[in-house]
């Protein structure tokens, strides 16, 4: 549920960005794109458990924040999510690896764990460059 979770929050941000009142289009293209990535990840999952004879059970989702004061603080939302799904990821390959379940620790590295650290690494840079600009 952590990546259907990111989509749903990067999907609002989105929305933020998109409004009339606020209307920065690169940020809404940025977080929009992060939205399907995350969808795409969510997929990558079910599509895994199936795969191995398992149950797919989706939990509902709570809303998400729908308003940011600035992008520096959406950017922070991102990199806070970002690192929290990571956390999830590694926690899984833990519980995995203590399984011996080398397919699963496979999985998990080779579709995600470098992509969570790009992730990580180019919100840090966005960062970076909005307080830099001010």
């Amino acid at each position: 549920n952590a990546e259907l979770s990111a989509s749903y929050v990067y999907r609002s941000m989105a929305g933020f960005f998109d409004r009339d009142d606020v209307a920065l289009h690169g940020f809404r293209n940025f977080f929009k794109k992060a939205a399907e990535e995350e969808t795409e990840h969510a997929q990558e999952f079910i599509d895994y458990v199936n795969k191995r004879g398992g149950r797919v059970s989706l939990k509902p989702i709570g809303a998400p924040k729908a308003e940011w004061v600035t992008p520096l603080e959406a950017l922070e939302d991102a990199l806070a999510l970002e690192k929290e799904v990571n956390g999830k990821l590694l926690a899984m390959h833990e519980i995995a690896a203590e399984a011996k379940d080398a397919q699963m620790t496979d999985f998990i590295e080779g579709h995600f764990l470098k992509e969570q650290v790009d992730a990580i690494k180019d919100l840090a840079d966005m960062i970076t460059n909005v307080k830099r600009v001010g």
